[in-house]
């Protein structure tokens, strides 16, 4: 038992020797990759030598092999990052941010759809605000106070569109058992003409296809009594949203400067100054487009409605109404009342009374496209073709009618920010660049034409 303690201390004395000559080793090892390496760094720096001397012959030392001991290190793995190829770096960078900005708008078009009711009726406010706001400046500087302008400009207003609706619906009441007269009238001919037409349509097919439609309605009764029941919260829903759209736009007209000085105080102040210059032009940009388009609107209803008058198509003055209204959707609410005026036609008057009023519509859609939207409207609201049906299009799915109505205003006004953003952050970049000196001053001097020197 005595013995056990001096072998334990051998034990540890050897190990000692044995880890101080491992670290001697290691220390050898460290210098002679320090050697190697300044040797390899001398000889890549060509040095002085005389003309047609022949090489430095390599030291004895060096033609001897290596030890496992001066065998230099592995080297050491690269960074992943860098192994990865620039392109798809490039890809992931884009694909994450895009990632970002389609999270982003899904949770505000989730947002939006909530409360959809409420943006609806603040943008249709800000339509009607854009429309009547000239009337109120006019008025002003008349000497009216701002108060009394606005009343009466929004009282006007609303009395005016109050009396359009109106009209429409007491038209509609006035003729609907005449029209439902001549709409049978119209079906017995176009029974009559199919059975005469040369695609050999047989009696017995055209009864076929009227039981097929009398089963449909039949088997569909309970889906059209419980649409009737919603119908009360979609009244209950679009007096709700008249009366926040009238709101809305009373406080706008009265007091709109301040509304958008008290938003710009939300936007940071590194960017504050370009929102800023950005406001006044997308507003203009919206003014210029809800009026232009009640000009045109009003145009095409006008020449519209004489013609379907002047061709004895029945509830012509509704027609052209719903024409005016469905001008507000470019493009798709042409073609939505064109059909529905060439439609009454058919069922009423017949093929040729059909005929001229698409030919009508189609002239006068034409002169619109080519002559009156360019010059009305102007640069400063041209929309390409394809985002006016694409942006349409998507405003019909996120909000129905009211979605497509506000899409290509919002697309133009989007168009006319992000053009002034663009020029004014070029403009900042160049008045914060150093200003040129020297040589560089002298190629950007202005230099003086010899017209100008004459003078």
């Amino acid at each position: 038992m005595s013995r056990v303690p001096k072998w334990i201390g051998r034990l540890g004395a050897g190990l000692t020797e044995m880890g101080e000559r491992l670290e001697e080793r290691r220390a050898e090892a460290d210098r002679a990759d320090r050697d190697d390496a300044d040797v390899r760094d001398a000889s890549d720096v060509p040095g002085p030598q005389a003309e047609g001397a022949p090489p430095a012959a390599s030291s004895p030392s060096s033609s001897q092999p290596r030890s496992s001991a001066d065998a230099p290190a592995v080297g050491v793995r690269p960074d992943p990052a860098a192994a990865v190829p620039w392109g798809m770096r490039v890809a992931a960078e884009a694909g994450w941010r895009l990632l970002v900005l389609a999270g982003t708008v899904w949770v505000l078009m989730r947002v939006i759809s909530a409360v959809q009711l409420v943006v609806l009726s603040f943008v249709a406010a800000l339509l009607i605000t854009a429309l009547l706001q000239p009337t109120v400046a006019r008025l002003r500087r008349y000497g009216v106070p701002r108060g009394p302008a606005t009343a009466l400009t929004a009282i006007l207003g609303f009395v005016v569109m109050g009396l359009v609706g109106w009209f429409v619906v007491w038209q509609v009441m006035e003729n609907i058992d005449n029209l439902s007269d001549q709409v049978q009238d119209g079906i017995d001919e176009l029974q009559r003409w199919l059975l005469n037409s040369p695609f050999h349509v047989t009696e017995d097919q055209i009864k076929d296809i009227a039981k097929s439609l009398r089963e449909a309605v039949g088997a569909n009764t309970d889906e059209i009594t419980s649409a009737g029941l919603e119908g009360v919260t979609v009244i209950v829903e679009a007096l709700t949203g008249i009366l926040l759209t009238m709101f809305s736009t009373l406080f706008l007209l009265y007091d709109g400067k301040r509304i958008w000085e008290w938003t710009l105080k939300l936007v940071p102040a590194a960017a504050r100054p370009g929102v800023a210059g950005a406001g006044p032009r997308a507003w203009r940009t919206l003014t210029a487009y809800v009026r232009g388009t009640v000009i045109v609107a009003l145009i095409d209803a006008i020449f519209i409605g004489l013609g379907i008058f002047f061709l004895d198509v029945p509830m012509a003055v509704p027609l052209a109404v719903f024409i005016f209204l469905f001008a507000f959707i470019p493009l798709v609410g042409a073609v939505v009342s064109g059909a529905l005026a060439v439609v009454v036609a058919l069922v009423t008057q017949g093929v040729f009374t059909a005929v001229m009023v698409l030919a009508v519509v189609l002239a006068v859609q034409q002169i619109e496209g080519h002559i009156l939207q360019p010059f009305i409207l102007g640069r400063a609201v041209r929309v390409h073709p394809l985002a006016v049906v694409l942006s349409v299009a998507a405003g019909g799915l996120v909000a129905g009618i009211g979605g497509a109505v506000v899409a290509v205003p919002l697309v133009a006004v989007v168009n006319t920010v992000v053009g002034y953003l663009r020029s004014y952050s070029r403009e900042s970049g160049l008045r914060r660049s150093p200003v040129p000196h020297g040589a560089t001053a002298t190629d950007a001097a202005p230099v003086e034409r010899p017209s100008d020197a004459s003078r």
